[in-house]
C-alpha cells in the first residue's frame, strides 16, 4: 500500500497531516473507511466530509479552510491532499489503485480465435475467444480484444488499446493509442448516403458507396452501442482525447476534435464539423453540414440546426418540465404564435396607414 506523501507526490498535491499513513483504495465519502481516499469537489457535500471516516479526504483550498473551522472536522489521523483540481485528482488516483489490481487478461491468444495468418498480432497482446481478425489488420503492443469482436481487413489498432467484447470494427479503420471501445459498438458501418431517382412512374434510392474510413486518434473512448458511420469518400474522424458515451451515432464524414465529450443518445449528422473541447449534451442532436466552433456546450435535448461560429458559447433549446396540464395550456399557446404575429403584423399596417 502507498504512503500518503508518496502519493501526494506522485499527484502533485500538498500533504496536510501524516505523511506515512498507509491507504489502499478509493471510497465515496459516506463509505470511506480509515484507509480509504475520498474528494470533496462541490460544496453541497462538506457536511458529508466533515462526517466522513475517510482517512483521508482530497480537497481544494476553500474546502479544506472549511473543514479546519467545522465542527469536528479534525478526526483523528485523517490527512488532506489538497490539489488544483480535487475531482480529477481523484480521477488519477482511482486510475493508479485501478492498476494494481491483478491483471486477468494475460498476453496470448486463445484457441478459439481466428486470426488472418497475414495480421500482425505481437506476442503481448490478449485475444479472447471467437476473435476474428482478418487479413492485413495490424495490432500494436499490449492491446486486448475480448470475445465475439471482429477486426476487419486492413484495420489498425494502437498499442495500449482495450477493446471489448462483440465490438465490429470494419475494414481499414484506424484506432489510436491508449483507447477503449465498449461492448456492441460498431466503427466503420457504411453511412447513410442514398441519392433519390424519382419519376412520375416510380424510381429508387440509389446507394453511395461509402468509401472512406474511420480514424480515431489516441485516447479517445467510446461507450457501448455507439456506432461511428465511415466517410462517403473522406474520412470520419474522431480526435485525440475524445469521450463518446453509449448509443450515440455519428454520422458518415463528420469530424469531432480533440477533448470534446459527448453524452448518451446524441446524434451527429454526416459532413457536420463539431470543434475542439465541446460539450455536448445526451439526446442533443446536429443537422449535418454545419460547423460547431471550439469550445461550445450544447445541453442534453437541444437541436442544432445552423453553425455556430463563435467560441464558447453555450446553446440550450429544451423547454424545463412542468406539469401536464400546464403545458398543455403553453403549447396550445405556441400552436397559436403565428396567427397572432400575423393579426400583430395586420395591426401595424393598419395603424401606419391611418398615420
Amino acid at each position: 500500500m502507498p504512503t500518503a506523501i508518496e502519493l501526494a507526490n506522485q499527484f502533485q498535491a500538498s500533504l496536510v497531516g501524516d505523511g506515512s499513513i498507509l491507504l489502499d483504495s478509493l471510497a465515496p465519502l459516506e463509505r470511506a473507511t480509515a484507509q480509504q481516499i475520498s474528494f470533496l469537489s462541490n460544496p453541497l457535500y462538506r457536511q458529508q466530509a466533515v462526517d466522513s471516516a475517510a482517512g483521508a479526504l482530497i480537497v481544494g483550498q476553500t474546502d479544506f479552510d472549511y473543514l479546519q473551522t467545522a465542527s469536528a472536522a479534525s478526526k483523528s489521523g485523517r490527512v488532506y491532499f489538497l490539489a488544483r483540481n480535487p475531482y480529477a485528482t481523484f480521477a488519477r488516483m482511482a486510475q493508479y489503485f485501478a492498476a494494481q489490481k491483478p491483471n486477468q487478461r494475460q498476453p496470448g491468444v486463445h484457441p478459439q480465435a481466428a486470426i488472418d495468418p497475414s495480421a500482425t498480432v505481437p506476442a503481448s497482446c490478449h485475444i479472447g475467444p471467437f476473435v476474428h481478425i482478418a487479413q492485413g489488420a495490424v495490432l500494436g503492443e499490449r492491446v486486448t480484444i475480448m470475445a465475439n469482436t471482429t477486426v476487419a481487413a486492413g484495420v489498425r489498432i494502437g498499442d495500449d488499446s482495450l477493446i471489448y467484447p462483440s465490438v465490429s470494427i470494419y475494414a481499414d479503420c484506424e484506432i489510436g493509442q491508449r483507447c477503449i471501445i465498449h461492448s456492441g459498438a460498431v466503427i466503420g458501418a457504411d453511412g447513410f448516403g442514398f441519392a433519390p431517382d424519382f419519376n412520375s412512374a416510380g424510381g429508387e434510392w440509389v446507394k453511395i458507396p461509402q468509401t472512406g474510413a474511420v480514424l480515431i486518434g489516441d485516447d479517445v473512448e467510446i461507450g457501448a452501442s455507439t456506432t461511428i458511420d465511415r466517410g462517403a469518400m473522406s474520412n470520419t474522424v474522431i480526435g485525440s482525447g475524445c469521450k463518446i458515451d453509449n448509443q450515440v451515432q455519428i454520422g458518415h464524414n463528420a469530424v469531432i476534435g480533440v477533448c470534446t465529450v459527448i453524452a448518451g443518445c446524441a446524434g451527429i449528422s454526416g459532413s457536420t464539423t463539431i470543434g475542439n473541447y465541446c460539450v455536448i449534451g445526451g439526446y442533443a442532436n446536429f443537422a449535418g453540414h454545419l460547423t460547431i466552433a471550439d469550445r461550445t456546450t450544447v445541453s442534453g435535448g437541444t437541436s442544432i440546426i445552423r453553425s455556430i461560429t463563435e467560441p464558447g458559447q453555450h446553446f440550450t433549446g429544451v423547454y424545463p418540465s412542468m406539469p401536464h396540464a400546464a403545458w398543455e395550456k403553453n403549447s396550445a399557446i405556441a400552436r397559436g404564435l403565428d396567427k397572432i404575429r400575423q393579426r400583430l403584423r395586420h395591426l401595424e399596417k393598419t395603424k401606419s396607414g391611418s398615420d
